[in-house]
This record gives structure tokens, sequence and C-alpha cells, in this order.
């Protein structure tokens, strides 16, 4: 099971969720999102990880020029809304994010079933089976986690990874390092 931990703000979050086991840090930017961060905060905060950890930028601008901008951080992925076309020859993963209504996309690297856009508003989770049984590539299951939902979500839907963000925060944009070590427990046991 892959852990994802995204809306990373800091330097310290991002290292936090590295020694508690993260396999993946998202760093959400050139969005409205109050998480989303400066390209040079993301810069420092990928800088900071290990190299296996792998690197995640998070968007929903349709900006052309924005893109280029998040692809100069040579991050492993790129989770971009199930529309946004990316520039030919890009050798960044794709990660779409799609919700019910929209169909599985064919033109990605993984697939990230998310309602909630870092508010915690669970996903809808016969859709999200249905989903994770036809689709052709990993199936990343977001929005509404946390430690006391995770374990029964990966028992129900065995999904290629979970991506957490409000789920173990305390405090908007910070991340509490006892929730998120619970998670990390949980989706391991699980």
């Amino acid at each position: 099971m892959r852990i994802k931990v995204c809306g990373i703000t800091t330097k310290r979050d991002a290292l936090i969720a590295e020694e508690e086991g993260a396999d993946a840090i998202g760093v959400v930017v050139c969005s409205e999102s109050k998480r989303s961060v400066t390209i040079r905060k993301a810069r420092e905060i990928f800088d900071s990880l290990a190299p296996n950890t792998e690197k995640i930028c998070v968007t929903n601008t349709e900006n052309e020029s924005d893109i280029d901008i998040i692809l100069s951080l040579k991050p492993t992925a790129i989770q971009v809304p199930v529309s946004l076309k990316i520039p030919e020859g890009s050798r960044t993963k794709i990660y779409r994010v799609i919700s019910r209504g929209n169909e599985c996309p064919l033109n990605c690297d993984a697939v990230v079933i998310d309602e909630s856009k870092g508010r915690g508003v669970p996903f809808d989770q016969e859709f999200a089976k249905e989903i994770i049984e036809k689709s052709g590539v990993p199936v990343i299951l977001a929005g509404g986690l946390c430690p006391e939902n995770v374990g029964q979500v990966i028992e129900n839907l065995s999904p290629y990874a979970v991506d957490v963000s409000s789920g173990v925060e305390t405090i908007h944009g910070i991340k509490d390092r006892k929730k998120l070590t619970e998670f990390v427990r949980i989706c391991r046991e699980a």
C-alpha cells in the first residue's frame, strides 16, 4: 500500500511525513487552494526530501505557462484535472483527478479519485470500486481519509495508494505528527 501525504506547506511537515513512512509528498502549486505554495517554496520542500520519496505537484491551473513552470521543478508526477492538456514530450508522470461523472482517462499514469480537493469530503466508494475494477492504471483514493476510516477503505477497495491531507491535520495546513503516524501505521497493517 502506497501512501501520499498531500497539501504539504512546510519543509518541516514534508520531513515529518517522510520520517513517518510516506511514499509520496504532494505540494499544491498554481492554485487558489489555501494550501497552495509558491514555486520557490515547492522547490525548497522537494529539495529537502530523499531521492526515493515521490514528489508530486498538485494543480488545477489551465495556464500552459504555469504547467511549464511546474514541470521545471522536475516532480515525479503532476496531479491535474482530467481535462488539462500536458505538453507533448513531458517525461513527468501524469496523475488525472476524477470524480463521479468522469470517465476513466486513458492518457495518464495513475487516476486519483477525489471529490474533496483538500476539504475532507469523502469520495464515492461505489464509483471508486467501478474505476478500480476497470482502470488499466493504478488508482489512488483521496478525500475524507483519516486514521479512523482508512483501514476499512483499504480492506474494502484495495487501491494502489491512498492520499491524505486534512485527515491528518488539527490546524488547517499543518500536519499533526500523531495523526500522521497513526494513519501510516493503519495503512501498513491493512
